[in-house]
């Protein structure tokens, strides 16, 4: 079975033997952050693809929050190719919730925990991550919690 870890490398190699920089450096500095959360700690370990998710997830966030940043500095162009990175990685990435499918996540666990207002927000959080785990990122979850809780 092929990891995702492996997946990427695949992906990299024909990247390079297309010479597609933006593909080849973007999995590049992927594979380099997952190297370094494998070496990290007492001893070298192997990430499974939850973890490897996790990475891939971070990595878009932080490419999101470049864009911004850049768009806000007012270089465009550096905020577009922080934009085509995100997207790119968003491909080894699972299928993200839609809206309403999020909503009835938050409904359920709403119910299930029985919370009711902003006090009851860590127990809804709480029931509704693994339910969402690498799917839906933590602040969209987390305005859901707190639209329903407040509404």
């Amino acid at each position: 079975m092929t990891t995702l870890k492996q997946t990427l490398h695949d992906d990299l190699t024909t990247a390079i033997k297309a010479r597609d920089q933006l593909r080849s450096a973007t999995l590049r500095l992927t594979l380099s952050a997952i190297g370094y959360e494998e070496t990290a700690g007492e001893s070298h370990r192997e990430l499974s693809d939850d973890e490897v998710q996790k990475i891939i997830t971070r990595e878009v966030k932080k490419r999101r929050d470049a864009a911004d940043a850049f768009s806000g500095a007012g270089r465009a162009e550096s905020a577009e190719k922080e934009l085509a990175e995100a997207e790119l990685l968003k491909a080894y990435l699972p299928a993200q919730l839609s809206d309403d499918e999020l909503a009835a996540l938050v409904t359920d666990a709403v119910a299930s925990t029985g919370a009711s207002g902003m006090a009851g927000m860590g127990a809804v959080m709480k029931a509704v991550q693994p339910k969402v785990a690498g799917r839906a990122e933590g602040g969209r979850v987390a305005a859901e919690v707190k639209k329903q809780l407040a509404g």
